[in-house]
């Protein structure tokens, strides 16, 4: 007959993992933090081969974590700021394609408003975010979605998902198999446009890339 023994867990073996699971998340925010530093100090210096007058902090977001904000003076001095996330900064750093110019280029947007442009007030309170949400952000995508692909059958609107919450919507009705549908979450749109990004991009660029999908663009 063979004889069995039940292994109990002591209170030692708990102390060990619970030592061994914050040293890992120890670990692990240290190299957040250093993924941030080395993040922010690149943008920097991309900026810098543009512009003289450059400055910068990293603030978090509670839902999407750091956000990497920059300042940049033009020739009379006049501030304009905007705003990046960790993940599109990191991606576009590692892909190549000239990155310098590519955060240069929000700056030269923002610069065709004379007199600089600081960051828009944010919402004090869900009313206001939803009147916001309301009356600027979602009617400012409509337009834009419909004007970049003018002439085409193109659906927007707003749905429901189950994961993100309220999300714009949008796509092409004319495809029949497989996706057709670009959903980005409403907060997602409102963080973008609080930090003088234009939401419509991401949607804009979803689309192009469901278009290409389809072989309906180069």
């Amino acid at each position: 007959m063979k004889q069995t023994m039940n292994k109990e867990t002591t209170n030692e073996e708990i102390g060990e993992n619970q030592e061994q699971e914050q040293d890992q998340a120890a670990k692990a925010q240290e190299q957040l933090g250093e993924l941030v530093k080395a993040v922010f100090h690149n943008g920097l210096v991309a900026l810098k081969t543009h512009f003289e007058d450059v400055e910068g902090q990293v603030v978090n977001q509670e839902v999407y974590g750091p956000v990497f904000m920059y300042q940049v003076k033009d020739d009379s001095d006049n501030a304009y700021v905007t705003g990046f996330l960790l993940r599109e900064l990191v991606a576009r750093f590692q892909s190549g394609k000239d990155p310098a110019s590519w955060l240069a280029s929000f700056f030269y947007e923002l610069m065709k408003t004379p007199g600089g442009k600081m960051l828009p007030r944010p919402p004090a309170s869900e009313d206001e975010a939803k009147a916001m949400i309301d009356n600027v952000l979602v009617p400012q995508c409509m337009a834009a979605v419909r004007e970049e692909f003018d002439g085409l059958d193109v659906h927007v609107g707003l749905q429901w998902h189950n994961e993100y919450g309220p999300v714009f919507e949008s796509g092409f009705p004319e495809i029949k198999d497989g996706n057709n549908v670009c959903a980005v979450p409403l907060h997602l749109l409102l963080t973008q446009m609080l930090l003088n990004r234009d939401p419509s991009e991401i949607i804009i660029q979803g689309l192009y890339n469901i278009r290409k999908e389809h072989g309906l663009e180069s």
